[in-house]
């Protein structure tokens, strides 16, 4: 079942609407649409251990961190981040970007997107609560990656 009227779920300066949530697929993918603005660094660098993220580029450039190495990715550009891997993602340019992003098997929803938006709204501008970001993230599979030096 399809909804022409798809949920846009604020996570900071990102947007992020869910197109195949995990009990449409029988558990087997979740998939979701990424808005990124222009200049923009997001998530914490962090890996997941129940699942694979498929990332496809649509508009402009978002750049992954995997692994330690950079990896732009654009319009028809796709990489798959396998479990455990950690890495991260930012816009470092001045056109905003959008890709899909299909997690495998779909045991990540909307739900984690919306308590991660909660965390940073409660921070009113100011840096959010490290603490309760970890606490949300390990809850939904993600394991945030160890401070860099």
């Amino acid at each position: 079942m399809s909804s022409s009227i798809r949920e846009t779920i604020s996570v900071g300066a990102m947007s992020v609407r869910f197109l195949v949530e995990a009990d449409a697929s029988n558990g087997t993918v979740s998939a979701f649409e990424v808005d990124v603005p222009a200049d923009a660094k997001m998530p914490a660098p962090h890996s997941h251990d129940g699942f694979e993220e498929t990332v496809y580029g649509l508009k402009g450039v978002v750049t992954y961190t995997i692994d330690g190495t950079p990896v732009d990715i654009g319009p028809g550009d796709c990489v798959c981040i396998p479990r455990g891997i950690v890495h991260g993602f930012e816009n470092r340019g001045s056109d905003d970007a959008t890709f899909l992003a299909i997690a495998s098997p779909g045991v990540f929803g909307a739900a984690y997107f919306h308590e991660i938006g909660d965390v940073l709204a409660a921070a009113a501008g100011g840096p959010p609560d490290r603490a309760a970001i970890g606490e949300v993230m390990r809850r939904h599979g993600l394991t945030p990656a160890p401070p860099t030096s």
